[in-house]
């Protein structure tokens, strides 16, 4: 209660007094916010009595409650802190649910700032398929491609961004299926990046007929195509692109061959191989069908042999009738035979054995004779080991089929083939595709292999399915390296051309019977960055004059030198089985390309074109199987180049042997451009081939001034490997005709330019000191670890102004 002057009057505690004053209690602090809810009433004995306080400076009063009151509000209390407990209960469960799926998140798939896929500006996007989407990515456009599509056509510009999305664990593959792809005027495309190598398989199809659609101005059909301001970052998972073999590989994996023989003697058939060579010792035929005493010789000649000789026995025919007991008994200790002691007539029966080596050793089989037939063959097989580590299957059979008796006898490998590398090689796994050099005179020996699962190999060995038909030297012979080359052509982000199945239409058919339209990646100046590393390129090319697998084209500057704080670069690639060159570079300069494979690629396949082209830099390159094409005169061989008259003038018909017949696996036409530890394996024509272009030539005819290349100083060239070229090793020459056909010069504008041609060996003495300077210059014949860079071909020198 509170009093004033006209009486006590009622107001709640806390609340504002009628006179506009606040009640405080003994307690209260200026400034500090109160509770609206009093404090509980003191507990006291009797209910019913009350107790007050009252003054001056304290004019509130307190008054004892009920007890109906006080339980409720005690209730009321437990209430409120019961549901405080449940809700501090709940928040704290659902943060640490939260806490756990983050720290889950993050243990399975740590974000990198490296990984373009990874950034949070970058939206899922599944554009489905359909062929005739015509795709344009803009501003504003970040997408990451997160599942399989295809599309006619993908524009991606005006700072638009599309990134292939990947997996820590490398389980996402992703298909992506387009006429063409264009990035240009701030567009990019990514797939992983240099720091952040892409785990996944991602695969870009470019499909397309050469008589549908129509051309996109620059870049034809069927392409990647980088304009100005264009982004192109492609970064697969890293690998040794190649190496050399360090112990040779002779055809059929075994050093003494393998051995296939039908038999064709009545009888037993009985053979002999050397268990630690693999090697058969010897054969003969023993009729023991119709003579006794070739029985007895049969057990004379088994108990002469060796203990370990390895002995393959089939029946002929038949064997059983003048088969004497004690030859039964001979081949039973021997051998281990369990079915010799019951081989009846005309019954099939083949046995693989060691000498003394037990039962354990022998694998036999029988097949009874009944209407002329055995119902299947006999089949005794054993495996082992060369003292060299090779596994190989020895094979005996015999059987009777529709009334004819037939046997067989085989010595192979077994379980694919182990190669001895110089190096140990990173990133080859199961399933991928090799291919070894030829080691001989024909480029043709390259053979390709499919990569086996090796838990028994040591750290520079892989194992390699079915046997090779060609030797391939794995040593260094007389101080020269003579060891094959071998390359990994699998990558696990793959761009490829859609072929048909046959040549079609105006596609050189005359020459090709398959389709040459393969798909080409193109690049302009002024492009923003362009760097590709450890990519597959297959059926990639066409028969077009510019539309190559990898093309520069009037690029210049692309290092430093023209503004690019970070060069551009080809590493690792792999180009294979592709229809116009490998690597184009076109008026483009300061290009690095290394570690870059071109293998069955048609025309020169690295080819710097116009003679203006300088400071590239081509560095631990192997090309192999270069063949002919169709685009320039020096790339054509004896049957093309007569019948392919479009620029010649009037009636002249090209000589091959003076006009064609260049094709090379390196065509450098200005001296000043860096060749380091390459490999030229096989070509039609040429290893490498030096040109000196007194003018630019082709789409850079007048637009750069002389280039003076025979005077230009020879840029680096050091331990590059030549060999299996049919022309020559290394070619320097005068270069190429630089003028259009006429009546006065009828030949086609860039055929070889034979005036003056001479050998070295035909040279007037004054000339001799030049010829001695180029060679002091080129040629170093330095052996070392990679041994002598030069074999298998002639070096040939022309006049060189």
């Amino acid at each position: 209660m509170q009093e004033d002057r006209k009486g006590p009057v009622r107001s709640l505690p806390y609340s504002p007094a009628l006179n506009g004053r606040y009640c405080q209690s003994s307690g209260y602090v200026p400034g500090r916010v109160m509770p609206v809810r009093p404090p509980p009433a003191p507990r006291v004995a009797d209910p019913s009595v009350q107790w007050s306080s009252s003054g001056t400076d304290n004019q509130a009063t307190f008054m004892c409650r009920g007890a109906n009151q006080q339980r409720k509000s005690e209730d009321s209390r437990r209430k409120k802190v019961k549901s405080s407990y449940i809700c501090v209960a709940v928040c704290v469960g659902i943060l640490l649910i939260v806490l756990a799926i983050a720290l889950g998140t993050k243990a399975k798939f740590e974000r990198d700032e490296n990984c373009p896929d990874q950034n949070f500006k970058l939206k899922d996007w599944n554009p489905g398929h359909n062929k005739q989407q015509q795709i344009i990515i803009k501003k504003g456009d970040n997408f990451r491609l997160v599942s399989s599509a295809s599309a006619h056509s993908i524009v991606i510009q005006h700072g638009g961004v599309l990134v292939f999305a990947d997996s820590l664990d490398g389980s996402r593959n992703i298909s992506l299926k387009c006429g063409y792809i264009l990035v240009k005027d701030g567009g990019a495309l990514h797939i992983g990046a240099e720091k952040c190598r892409y785990k996944s398989r991602a695969k870009i199809t470019l499909c397309g007929r050469s008589d549908q659609g129509e051309d996109v101005p620059g870049f034809g059909r069927k392409f990647i195509g980088v304009e100005a301001g264009g982004t192109l970052e492609l970064h697969g998972a890293p690998k040794t692109s190649w190496t050399l073999l360090s112990r040779s590989l002779p055809p059929s994996g075994l050093e003494a061959g393998s051995y296939s023989e039908k038999l064709a003697t009545r009888g037993l058939n009985v053979h002999v191989i050397d268990q630690d060579t693999g090697q058969m010792l010897l054969t003969d035929r023993f009729d023991t069908h119709d003579f006794a005493n070739e029985s007895r010789r049969l057990q004379a000649f088994l108990q002469s042999r060796d203990p370990g000789r390895i002995i393959a026995i089939a029946v002929k025919d038949s064997a059983a009738k003048n088969l004497l007991q004690e030859t039964k008994t001979t081949i039973q200790e021997l051998l281990g035979s369990r079915h010799v002691q019951n081989l009846s007539y005309r019954q099939a029966w083949a046995l693989v054995g060691v000498i003394s080596a037990g039962n354990s050793s022998c694998s036999e089989s029988v097949r009874d004779y009944e209407n002329h037939d055995t119902g299947g063959k006999a089949i005794g097989r054993g495996e082992f080991v060369t003292v060299d580590g090779v596994k190989f299957a020895v094979t005996a059979s015999s059987q009777w089929k529709k009334g004819i008796p037939l046997s067989e006898f085989h010595v192979e490998v077994s379980g694919g083939l182990i190669l001895d590398l110089l190096d140990e090689v990173e990133g080859w796994e199961k399933d991928d595709r090799i291919v070894i050099a030829s080691t001989d005179y024909s480029m043709n020996q390259a053979e390709e292999f499919t990569l086996l699962a090796c838990p028994e190999c040591k750290r520079h060995q892989v194992k390699v399915q079915g046997k090779a038909q060609f030797l391939h030297v794995g040593e260094i012979v007389d101080g020269i390296d003579m060891r094959a080359e071998v390359g990994v052509l699998t990558r696990n982000l793959v761009i490829e051309g859609e072929m048909e199945d046959s040549c079609y239409d105006n596609n050189w058919c005359q020459f090709f019977e398959h389709d040459t339209f393969g798909g080409h990646l193109k690049v302009l100046k002024n492009f923003t960055s362009v760097h590709l590393s450890n990519v597959e390129l297959v059926h990639m090319g066409q028969q077009v004059m510019g539309s190559y697998p990898v093309h520069f084209h009037l690029c210049g500057d692309v290092d430093g030198r023209g503004g690019y704080s970070s060069p551009t670069y080809l590493k690792s690639l792999a180009i294979h089985h592709c229809f116009s060159r490998c690597v184009t570079v076109h008026a483009t300069h300061g290009l690095l390309i290394e570690d870059t494979i071109g293998y069955d690629t048609l025309g020169h396949c690295f080819f710097l074109e116009d003679g203006f082209e300088q400071r590239n830099i081509l560095h631990h390159n192997l090309g192999l199987l270069t063949k002919p094409g169709t685009l320039l005169p020096t790339d054509r061989n004896d049957q093309m180049c007569p019948l392919i008259r479009n620029n010649v003038y009037g009636k002249y018909i090209p000589v091959p042997a003076t006009d064609c017949k260049a094709v090379s696996t390196f065509w450098v036409a200005n001296p000043n451009n860096h060749l380091i530890n390459n490999a030229a394996a096989g070509s039609q024509d040429t290893g490498i081939w030096y040109l000196f272009h007194k003018v630019p030539t082709g789409d850079s005819q007048g637009l750069f001034s002389e280039t003076k290349a025979e005077l230009t100083p020879l840029g680096t060239f050091y331990n590059n490997r030549v060999h299996s070229n049919f022309k020559a090793g290394l070619f320097i020459d005068k270069g190429v005709k630089i003028t259009n056909a006429s009546a006065d010069d009828p030949r086609e504008y860039l055929c070889l330019d034979n005036s003056a041609r001479f050998r070295p060996h035909q040279d007037a003495d004054p000339q001799k000191p030049r010829i001695a300077a180029l060679i002091d210059r080129l040629i170093a014949f330095k052996n070392n670890d990679h041994g002598a860079w030069v074999r298998g071909g002639d070096i040939v020198f022309r006049n060189s102004g």
